[in-house]
């Protein structure tokens, strides 16, 4: 992936001091993306590094250590955004960023956006240094452009995208793991909500049964199918999380599993939610944002992993990622367009039930799963039979 012709100096970048991440996309995004920025801290400490994220992305944004300052804006070209009234905000925000004099910004992105709504944003702020993957020419838009071979030529995992990304103006980290920063005070608080939820020596397992997009759900009974299954053949204590618009949906699964469980919906902020999983033995999802929090706590995850796109699977983190395979897969929509879910609704919860069983014992017994080490630079997907 050669820099294009008008590529800025590498000096130029080993001498940029203030450096803007900008990342538009949701919470485990943001945390996909955090190796990345941990290879842009470098060793020395001397960048000071500003996340420029969504509302969504500003809340794992807070919890990445080698972050210094956050700015937060709803940018108009992104899906999860509002359509704006006039564009006085984006002016706004264009002098706001001009007023920061930053030395340089590097825009992540995934394979199927645009990097240049962003570019002109940062080119209009006087930026100096701008770097992103791009498909087409961006001109003078991207002073560091860096030829995007997604998906003609390869898919990465999200995480090896964005560290090839930096790696091209020699940026790198021997530690390319999710991680977070989760305090006391939040550890504490956990503490006394899983002391009042689960009995003191009893198992428990995690389930976060939601997620933003319908195409990646799971269905609730189930979801109710596997809690019951677990409850009955281990006796352990079923715990579910999940957002307040998530409880309905939770007392649901409750209901119809039929054995005692509990829910932490709407209870948990971020950081909380991070705690719970370090705690946790094991995590039964959708593949959803908290997957990714599941990695940085480095808990075993079991990830339903609905077809929508091959880039996002637990990373470095003990896992079994069950789907059934569809004619078609990798549709990048929120929504099924076949409406039949078959690449989730074809797991079976015996399925689910024999993958949690065989992780929870793998990581027991070993420590570390064999299947944990994620091979570098490409997405691992274990598909359910």
């Amino acid at each position: 992936m050669p820099l294009s012709t008008g590529a800025s100096s590498s000096r130029a970048w080993q001498d940029a001091r203030r450096i803007l991440c900008v990342r538009l996309d949701a919470m485990g995004d943001v945390l996909m993306m955090s190796p990345a920025i941990r290879a842009l801290a470098g060793a020395d400490g001397r960048r000071a590094l500003t996340l420029f994220t969504s509302p969504s992305g500003a809340e794992a944004g807070r919890l990445i250590p080698e972050l210094d300052d956050l700015i937060v804006y709803e940018a108009p070209w992104m899906k999860a955004t509002r359509s704006p009234r006039s564009s006085a905000g984006d002016r706004a925000m264009i002098r706001q960023l001009k007023a920061r004099r930053f030395d340089a910004a590097v825009i992540f992105t995934t394979y199927t956006q645009s990097p240049l709504p962003a570019a002109l944003l940062c080119y209009l702020a006087d930026i100096p240094l701008r770097l992103a993957h791009c498909r087409e020419n961006p001109y003078h838009l991207l002073s560091d452009w860096v030829r995007d071979p997604e998906p003609d030529t390869c898919i990465r995992h999200e995480v090896r995208r964005q560290l090839d990304l930096v790696a091209s103006i020699g940026a790198s980290t021997e530690d390319d793991r999710i991680q977070v920063r989760i305090s006391a005070e939040a550890a504490t608080r956990v503490d006394l909500l899983l002391s009042q939820h689960v009995d003191s020596g009893t198992q428990w397992i995690l389930i976060h049964p939601g997620a933003t997009a319908a195409s990646r759900r799971y269905p609730p009974d189930l979801f109710a199918a596997v809690a019951r299954e677990l409850t009955r053949s281990t006796g352990c204590h079923i715990l579910f999380s999940g957002s307040e618009q998530e409880r309905e949906l939770i007392e649901s699964i409750q209901d119809m599993m039929q054995a005692p469980s509990s829910s932490l919906a709407g209870r948990l902020t971020l950081e909380e939610m991070a705690a719970l999983l370090s705690k946790a033995p094991l995590l039964i999802s959708n593949n959803t944002g908290t997957v990714h929090l599941a990695a940085a706590a480095e808990t075993p995850v079991v990830d339903l992993y609905a077809l929508t796109n091959p880039q996002h699977t637990p990373w470095r983190v003990p896992q079994r990622v069950l789907f059934h395979d569809v004619p078609c897969r990798f549709c990048y929509q929120s929504n099924c367009p076949e409406g039949h879910h078959r690449c989730l609704q074809a797991i079976s919860p015996e399925s689910v039930v024999g993958a949690s069983l065989a992780l929870l014992e793998e990581t027991r017994s070993h420590g570390v799963s064999p299947v944990a080490a994620q091979a570098a630079g490409s997405p691992i997907i274990l598909e359910d039979h």
